[in-house]
């Protein structure tokens, strides 16, 4: 009969943005959990420059559990950024992520853990039934296509923030550095082993979610514009089809002259063809404009977050 595998050890990164009243309520449910299924664990609460009073229950949750951790950002940064902060900071050997606002069920982390067992790298909470509007959903969507065009790999449609994944990947991106951060995308820099497992997805209890359509489809343009060269290859194919059409409309325009010995009629033929090869022309300059604005941020050597207090001081376990 083979020994028992040990439990393993964890660190749960949690990004916080105004969310002080369900942080109690999240560490006193995740604690059993992790209790249970780990043999030694930290919670690591990453404050991202929250407008109430988050930080000072983030201190006082440290002070009551040795296991929590409280980081506080100089400035809002974006969720993974955050999250960024927290994976850099994790001890033990897998993250756990999940979002501050308990629509993912710390129940469902064994789910997780075992598909970890199993063998793979990076495992998914991939929920049954979001707890969205219409047009949250169609800019997840939008974001999870964008994603499969840069992370490669087929789970790129069930990706969410609730995921566990084996620690040392972070090496793979340990010297990244930019103001765009996308961490689903950073984990395809160190394996292809992904998987997922279907979990409960919770109604939000309170407030709004602070990952707006807009936002939403800000980061899904990150993605495809910082992590991928698709917007570029989309362009040429473009304008390669447009100087197809526009061809096709010369030899239209001689053939009509040569056979019936006028040019095609109208102004409003002509304008037409104009304006489209302009549109092509001014949308593939933005795409380069796009990518050019990434250089000149990466250029600038930003940080993708910096810590402004910490509630463990740097060095101490």
């Amino acid at each position: 009969m083979s020994p028992e595998r040990p439990n393993p050890t964890a660190s749960v990164v949690v990004p916080v943005f105004n969310s002080e009243r369900l942080l109690p309520q999240l560490v006193q449910r995740l604690a059993p959990i992790l209790e249970r299924h780990c043999g030694a664990y930290e919670l690591i609460l990453v404050d991202d420059d929250s407008r109430t009073a988050t930080w000072p229950v983030i201190q006082q949750l440290s002070r009551e559990h040795g296991w929590v951790r409280g980081i506080r950002l100089l400035r809002n940064y974006g969720q993974h950024n955050a999250l960024l902060c927290g994976i850099r900071e994790a001890r033990y050997e897998l993250v756990l992520t999940l979002d501050d606002d308990l629509q993912h069920p710390p129940e469902e982390i064994p789910k997780l853990l075992e598909a970890i067992a199993a063998g793979a790298d990076v495992v998914y909470g991939t929920p049954a039934h979001e707890q969205h509007g219409f047009a949250r959903d169609l800019a997840s969507r939008v974001t999870k296509l964008a994603l499969r065009s840069t992370m490669g790999a087929k789970t790129a449609s069930q990706v969410s923030a609730f995921r566990a994944f084996r620690t040392r990947l972070r090496d793979a991106f340990e010297n990244y550095r930019g103001p765009h951060v996308s961490i689903d995308v950073l984990l395809t820099w160190g394996t292809s082993r992904f998987s997922a497992r279907v979990v409960q997805h919770d109604p939000r209890s309170e407030g709004k979610s602070n990952y707006t359509v807009g936002r939403l489809l800000a980061h899904a343009l990150n993605m495809m514009t910082g992590f991928s060269t698709l917007p570029l290859q989309l362009a040429s194919l473009l304008g390669f089809a447009f100087t197809l059409i526009g061809v096709a409309t010369l030899l239209f325009v001689i053939g009509r002259y040569l056979l019936q010995g006028s040019v095609v009629p109208g102004f409003a033929f002509l304008a037409s063809i104009i304006a489209t090869f302009s549109g092509v022309q001014l949308f593939s300059l933005g795409i380069l404009g796009e990518y050019l604005a990434r250089i000149h941020f990466r250029s600038m050597d930003r940080p993708p977050y910096a810590v402004r207090e910490d509630t463990a001081p740097r060095g101490v376990q």
